[in-house]
């Protein structure tokens, strides 16, 4: 009798345990999967990567943009002169010439249209460039998804958080050749896989904001995008971070040639392959 209860004892509690990992493993599968139908449909909005069809870089004096018009740089100043014969607009407001604000920090860009065309001038480095997106792009009307790896909840890691203080700054290269991006990093995630311990380092977009990677591992060039991945998580708390490479997703520069990409600094290359996320877009 003693060893029919502890059977039928060791068998409830088995079957409690797998209920329990079934519904956890239910349970981040839709969140994952929620996840990535918000960044489809942001990918695919009017004005996302998939319809961004040019970035031409201004020199000094005018230049000539196609379908747009005349964008002249005068000593870090920008004049728009529409070309003739069309209708534009700057803020929403009929324009048949004036100057132009550009990206800054903490300063809202102005903002052209043309038709289905619409463009803001960015800074990169010093340098001035006319961004592009045309919501009638075909990248855009041919989008049909990205495919992903199987969402598995082995891919999501407790990491330990050591903080940085105060962070420490450093510069991360970009597929502009010679242009770096300075970032804060808070910290370093750690966690452990296959009895080996990684490190991964954030930088900081906003002082408060949610911690960004830029990693690489072993699939790129082969499964996902060669040049690394991206992906989000929410800042430290109690010493913990959360790190699910089942939302690891393709940086811009996968699906348009007009983007400003950072690529992966040497300490977040990791040396192992990371079947999770989005894998590589194939039409780019």
């Amino acid at each position: 009798m003693f060893n029919y209860l502890l059977q039928t004892g060791l068998l409830l509690s088995l079957t409690i345990n797998q209920a329990f990992t079934d519904s956890t493993t239910i349970k981040h599968e839709e969140e994952v999967r929620t996840w990535h139908e918000r960044r489809i449909r942001n990918l695919h909005r009017e004005y996302g990567w998939l319809t961004l069809v040019a970035l031409e870089w201004l020199r000094e004096g005018p230049n000539q943009v196609a379908e747009l018009g005349t964008l002249t740089l005068n000593n870090r100043s920008i004049h728009f002169r529409p070309k003739t014969g069309v209708e534009a607009t700057l803020n929403s407001k009929p324009i048949s010439q004036g100057a132009v604000i550009p990206e800054a920090e903490n300063v809202r860009p102005d903002t052209g249209r043309i038709g289905s065309r619409t463009f803001v001038v960015i800074q990169r480095g010093g340098r001035f460039a006319v961004r592009v997106w045309d919501k009638e792009a075909k990248t855009r009307k041919e989008f049909s998804g990205i495919e992903c790896f199987p969402v598995t909840i082995t891919w999501r890691f407790e990491a330990k958080w050591e903080q940085y203080d105060p962070p420490k700054m450093i510069k991360v290269p970009t597929v502009i050749a010679g242009y770096e991006q300075d970032y804060p990093v808070p910290g370093a995630a750690v966690f452990s896989y296959k009895g080996k311990e990684y490190r991964l380092e954030p930088v900081l977009e906003e002082p408060d904001g949610d911690y960004f990677f830029i990693f690489g591992d072993r699939t790129n060039g082969k499964e996902t995008y060669g040049a690394g991945r991206f992906l989000y998580a929410k800042p430290a708390k109690d010493g913990k971070v959360i790190i699910d490479f089942n939302k690891s997703y393709n940086p811009p520069c996968a699906f348009t040639e007009f983007a400003t990409c950072p690529l992966p600094p040497p300490q977040n290359k990791l040396p192992f392959a990371i079947a999770a996320g989005e894998k590589n877009y194939a039409h780019h």
